[in-house]
């Protein structure tokens, strides 16, 4: 069992105590967020600093329809 630490920019993202440390350029999700692991440190024999690279949320912009307001 390794406690494995995911990290995004020395922010602390979540810590897990799993039986196999993730590799690099592996696919995951932490918390509802697609990302990928750019490196993994051993820092002690079991314990182990991943760092992630999340995709950029793209928000949707609403666009106003001002033909249907009232003129005055």
């Amino acid at each position: 069992m390794f406690v494995v630490y995911f990290l995004e920019d020395k922010n602390v993202l979540l810590n897990q105590l799993l039986k196999r440390v993730p590799s690099v350029g592996e696919d995951i999700s932490i918390k509802g967020r697609k990302g990928k692991i750019t490196s993994v440190d051993s820092i002690d024999e079991k314990k182990f600093h991943v760092q992630v690279i999340f995709e950029k949320v793209k928000k949707n912009t609403l666009i106003v329809d001002n033909s249907k307001k009232k003129k005055r």
